[in-house]
């Protein structure tokens, strides 16, 4: 593996995550009075989420953003923020400064209209702790992450982009997102990638093999920036 800061964790579990999770925002509210975690949205984090909120922290010091979300109403199927409320956001942890990235949103997306989405978004998030302390990642079997969807509109300025946040416009799957840029992503103090099920393992072990923006999750996987803890559930 050419990154010598990733470890491996078979036969993970969301209990296991989230106590490394809760972890390391001790630590990181030990050191600097505040944490800053991003996750990830979709079905697959819920065990993990519904484990975090029972962890043992002080919730009230720790700040909670998604890595993307999907521009859609808050009350929406497909809303990551509804989620996050739904499964992470309760008992004590309802006590963490969760951020959106948007309120309202306009009728019509065009690309002018993502583009002011996008920079209201970013200056939503531009009083957070950065950088984050730690990002959980999920991977799609087209070795998407975050929302870095490979040749989607947007895509190429969300893998170069100073920002933070950026849209991509994804061909094959629903909805117009806003994500965090691979920069802000590997400027994290920790990456965090779950992945659950025999083919997104063998995606993930193919794109272990080498960096190719064809496969963004390679550019997270082969790099020496950021630490990156794998967990296979």
């Amino acid at each position: 593996m050419s990154t010598p800061q990733l470890t491996e964790h078979p036969n993970a579990t969301p209990q296991a995550i989230a106590a490394h999770i809760a972890a390391a925002l001790r630590s990181a509210i030990a050191a600097r009075g505040q944490a800053s975690l991003a996750v990830s949205g979709g079905k697959s984090p819920i065990p993990m989420f519904e484990a975090l909120r029972e962890q043992d922290l002080d919730w009230a010091k720790v700040s909670v953003i998604l890595v993307d979300e999907r521009v859609v109403p808050r009350d929406h199927a497909d809303s990551n923020t509804a989620l996050v409320a739904r499964h992470l956001l309760q008992g004590a942890a309802a006590a963490a400064r969760f951020i959106p990235f948007f309120r309202e949103l306009p009728a019509a997306l065009t690309e002018q209209v993502l583009d002011a989405l996008a920079a209201h978004a970013n200056e939503r998030i531009a009083h957070l702790p950065w950088p984050l302390d730690v990002a959980v990642l999920g991977m799609g079997e087209d070795a998407h992450t975050a929302s870095l969807f490979p040749g989607a509109p947007g895509v190429a300025h969300a893998l170069q982009s100073s920002e933070r946040l950026a849209w991509v416009a994804p061909r094959t799957a629903p909805h117009a997102r806003l994500t965090l840029t691979l920069p802000s992503l590997l400027a994290a103090r920790e990456l965090l990638l779950s992945i659950a099920g025999e083919n997104k393992l063998a995606v993930y072990r193919r794109a272990a093999q080498k960096a190719d923006e064809a496969h963004p999750i390679s550019l997270v996987i082969n790099q020496t920036q950021t630490p990156l803890s794998v967990w296979m559930t």
